[in-house]
């Protein structure tokens, strides 16, 4: 069902360093955290969450400089989502799509766009996503259209996986021109013939509300529309710094199943009867098997959130525009080492963090089994396989990956 929910321009401060944008985001996060288990299972739109991420400055933190942002590096923009994934993943994916756009707008949007959307970030206006449709024969075959109507133009088309659009103040939507040459136009989230549904209906990550948009003759205006296929007519790293959230995504969950089985090993679960009988331990957190996995487990993690944190370094050496196609490269197999490590790490430690509980930590109150859910619907968004196999035949055959958006 579509109803008018936030996506108003929200007045809120203005981060100004990575220092405040790293503060702003553990701030963030433990305010919500407190919901995570009612939005887990609820399913429903997450409206107060999602007003306070709009309202916390952090959607901004990646608006140039020249435009009155904070242009934060790579590793803190990815330090940024970790923290708040951590908490919960499914309000940290929510602006995945709107630091894209901020990308796409630093790269290929006029100044006219780029003075007009900017200040619109900055004042806590988010922009929902619009990119993927199904029924296609693969994720990239669009059936979205636009088209000239007179002096101006229209967009029809169906998207799905509308990841935070229901509550957005802007949706940024691609589509085929007249001439096939795939565009990013930007409309109102409650334009004319824009309906944005709850038809998210999923075993994880639900709070994303990654539903429906309809789009029916929705009237564009010529100036917000960025020709979106120049971006990958040459080196560029508007995939790597996508995948990079994705990534922390991933990593955060790792992170936040970690310090979940922590606390309930320490606090709620009971010692294996046969170590309690044979008198070696008093509690869970003494049980000899149970400190080695857990000690593996953190060793892993911390992998994870290191490999993370060099692939965004690699990002931030090289610049929003590579020099060339082997540092467009570098970038982008940095960034998919990252993001396939972390989803297998994430996907390890929400499992195991059973065996290490105990069967308790199943009853349903705890809602533990979030974190699994979370991470296996997360990660299918791009199969691991796809990034071993690009960073293997670079380093097998000198073959660099494809120019596209997903790696």
């Amino acid at each position: 069902m579509s109803r008018p929910l936030a996506g108003d321009r929200v007045a809120g401060p203005v981060i100004g360093s990575d220092v405040e944008a790293i503060g702003a985001a553990r701030r963030y996060a433990e305010a919500i955290a407190d919901g995570v288990i009612e939005r887990d299972r609820s399913g429903a739109v997450p409206v107060e969450a999602l007003a306070a991420l709009d309202a916390s400055g952090l959607l901004g933190i990646t608006v140039p400089a020249e435009h009155g942002g904070a242009d934060v590096s790579p590793v803190t923009l990815a330090e940024v989502v970790r923290v708040i994934a951590a908490v919960d993943p499914a309000i940290a994916q929510v602006p995945q799509g709107h630091f894209l756009f901020a990308d796409v707008l630093a790269g290929w949007g006029t100044t006219a766009q780029q003075r007009r959307l900017f200040a619109d970030m900055l004042a806590g206006a988010r922009f929902g996503s619009g990119l993927a449709e199904r029924g296609g024969r693969h994720a990239q075959d669009l059936r979205t259209r636009l088209r000239p109507d007179g002096d101006g133009l229209r967009l029809d088309g169906i998207k799905y996986y509308s990841t935070g659009s229901i509550t957005a103040r802007w949706i940024g939507v691609t589509a085929l021109d007249g001439a096939g040459r795939l565009v990013l136009a930007f409309v109102e989230r409650h334009a004319p013939g824009v309906t944005v549904d709850d038809d998210w209906d999923v075993m994880g990550q639900r709070a994303t509300v990654s539903g429906t948009t309809t789009l029916r003759g929705v009237p564009v205006d010529p100036d917000l529309v960025i020709p979106y296929y120049q971006a990958f007519e040459g080196p560029q790293q508007l995939g790597a710094r996508a995948q990079l959230v994705h990534a922390a995504i991933q990593v955060g969950i790792a992170g936040g199943a970690l310090r979940d089985a922590g606390a309930f090993v320490r606090d709620r679960a009971r010692p294996f009867f046969e170590a309690a009988r044979g008198g070696w331990v008093e509690t869970a957190a003494q049980d000899p098997h149970t400190i080695l996995r857990y000690g593996r487990l953190a060793t892993r993690v911390r992998a994870a959130e290191q490999l993370l944190a060099w692939a965004a370094g690699q990002l931030d050496e090289i610049g929003r525009r590579p020099w060339d196609a082997r540092e467009a490269a570098r970038g982008s197999l940095a960034v998919a080492q990252a993001k396939a490590f972390g989803s297998e790490i994430a996907a390890e430690v929400a499992s195991d963090l059973f065996a290490l509980s105990g069967a308790s930590a199943a009853d349903e109150r705890h809602d533990l089994s979030r974190h699994w859910r979370n991470a296996r619907t997360h990660a299918s968004h791009d199969p691991v396989d796809w990034k071993y196999h690009h960073v293997g035949n670079f380093h097998l055959n000198d073959a660099l990956p494809p120019n596209h958006g997903q790696i």
